[in-house]
């Protein structure tokens, strides 16, 4: 199976595992871990571009899972970690990963906290290397094993 393939059916894996725990999944924690594990990964390459904002944006709005939550609200959450991270990227890292860190507690919302970072990374079919690391260190910041995710 081709890369490519293998990343896409890997998030589409993610999406369908992420709905069946939609329940699960109304916290303030998961709510800002999600959004700062989104901007992590769409700041991964040290710039963030248009496509990469229109993808969050994207899945704001269509995730069932992130439904449990004001649109807008999210946006503006997005908004605000991606500006800590292109103000000061190093920086800005460490107070958005401790805002993943937070999901630690809850391990299915942990684990969606990595699943979204892997549906976010792989919306343009290229998972690239800058994005893996970003969510393998998610990984570490939440105590989960990376290999867990095929990272």
């Amino acid at each position: 199976m081709a890369l490519w393939d293998r990343i896409k059916e890997s998030a589409q894996t993610m999406q369908t595992q992420l709905v069946e725990k939609k329940n699960d999944l109304k916290s303030g924690a998961f709510r800002d871990a999600s959004m700062a594990m989104c901007a992590l990964v769409a700041a991964a390459d040290g710039s963030v571009d248009p496509s990469e904002r229109q993808r969050v944006a994207q899945l704001i709005a269509t995730n069932d899972v992130l439904q449990n939550f004001p649109a807008d609200d999210l946006q503006r959450r997005f908004n605000d970690y991606l500006n800590k991270l292109t103000a000061d990227f190093d920086f800005g890292k460490v107070s958005v990963m401790q805002e993943v860190a937070k999901a630690k507690k809850k391990p299915a919302e942990a684990r969606a906290v990595i699943q979204i970072g892997i549906v976010i990374g792989g919306a343009d079919g290229n998972f690239d290397k800058t994005e893996q690391a970003m969510v393998r260190e998610a990984c570490y910041a939440l105590d989960l094993p990376p290999a867990e995710f095929d990272l």
